[in-house]
């Protein structure tokens, strides 16, 4: 492929990240404009994430049928069109409704980005591959808190504007010749729901549910115990995505290497340590560093997740990541509803929690395996 189609091809692993948190730095605004508390607005990320997750249960195998390029330049013209009905709802069941139907564009776009490029990368090179995905993916959740809690500040509409901006140029933008052509499959649902799929998509909710989800209510901790604004908190926020995006490649270097089990393993562990003490320190310096280290195990995770279930030759490795990928997003819709009431009733239980629980599920499933990883066959 040329400069242009690669970059066209990774460039739509921006956007949904950067869509999905454009709200975690701007729930007070958000709740004081629509008239809700700060927890019910922080439903805007599930309403958003819900539909997302649900429909990539299967999403990928329909996207394949129909043919991948237009199914996503489809995607993409629906994003626009969801997000300047956010930016103009009036009152907040209209808001969550356009977010929904957001989600539900994006769940077309992303296994079916992630399985074109395990089709066009030499195996021994997907991780690296997969590492530059990330690195997109992580730079739409490193702008979202930012540009978010800066727009909060003059009016929060302005940051769903930029949504619709971003998501017409990626419409615009062009796709690779092997997604524009239609390539219909008659892969089945069935060859995408397989054991090692449900086990990589279980890694995948729960890491993302422990690690990035996290993002939430350290906004809240933010406001609450340090008093910040939305600006202030969507710049700590940006720090889990800064770190991201500056280790993702390095990250897929290492999986080429280590294999994706490992980073799998080692991004669940090492990342509990951060998570639970971003919700038990009260020195600001402190929790901004712990929080944005955080992104390194997530990086770990996902990757390495995303490197086990592309790197076979199953007959349906889009409806397979596609899978996997709706178990993340699902992590990333309970995460506020699981852990807020936690941290209701004791601020820390909502950190300390989910890392016990991350990094136990790592180890009961992937610490008494063989050091060779099991690509999904």
């Amino acid at each position: 492929m040329n400069r242009g189609v690669t970059v066209a091809l990774y460039a739509g692993g921006f956007l949904g990240p950067f869509a999905g948190g454009i709200t975690t730095s701007m729930l007070p605004e958000l709740g004081a404009d629509f008239g809700v508390s700060t927890q019910v607005a922080s439903y805007s990320l599930t309403a958003y994430l819900v539909p997302f997750a649900a429909l990539m249960l299967f999403s990928g195998t329909l996207g394949a049928r129909w043919g991948a390029g237009r199914s996503v330049r489809v995607a993409y013209l629906v994003y626009v069109v969801s997000s300047a009905a956010c930016a103009l709802a009036s009152t907040y069941p209209q808001f969550l409704a356009a977010r929904a139907v957001q989600g539900g564009a994006n769940a077309f776009t992303t296994p079916l980005l992630l399985a074109a490029i395990a089709t066009v990368t030499p195996p021994e090179r997907l991780g690296r591959a997969l590492g530059l995905y990330a690195s997109l993916q992580a730079a739409g959740q490193t702008s979202a808190p930012l540009l978010g809690g800066v727009a909060a500040e003059v009016d929060w509409r302005w940051a769903f504007a930029g949504v619709a901006v971003v998501s017409a140029g990626l419409a615009l933008a062009g796709l690779p010749e092997q997604m524009r052509e239609p390539q219909r499959t008659h892969s089945t649902l069935r060859s995408a729901w397989r054991p090692h799929v449900l086990k990589a998509g279980w890694l995948a909710m729960v890491g993302w549910a422990c690690l990035g989800g996290m993002s939430v209510l350290l906004a809240l901790r933010a406001e609450e115990t340090f008093g910040l604004s939305a600006a202030e908190r969507g710049l700590v926020l940006t720090g889990f995505g800064v770190v991201g995006l500056l280790s993702a490649r390095p990250v897929g270097r290492a999986i080429d290497r280590i294999g994706g089990r490992r980073a799998v393993l080692i991004g669940s562990v090492a990342g509990a340590v951060p998570v639970a003490l971003v919700g038990t320190l009260n020195w600001l310096p402190a929790v901004a560093l712990l929080w944005a280290l955080t992104g390194i195990s997530a990086q770990l995770v996902l990757t390495g997740v995303n490197s086990l279930v592309l790197g076979g030759d199953g007959p349906n490795r889009a409806g397979a990541v596609s899978v996997v990928q709706s178990l993340r997003f699902t992590g990333a819709a309970v995460s506020p509803l699981a852990f807020t009431p936690l941290y209701q009733v004791e601020s820390w239980l909502g950190f300390v929690v989910p890392a016990v629980f991350v990094s136990t599920s790592a180890v009961l499933l992937l610490g008494r395996r063989r050091a060779r990883d099991e690509p999904v066959p």
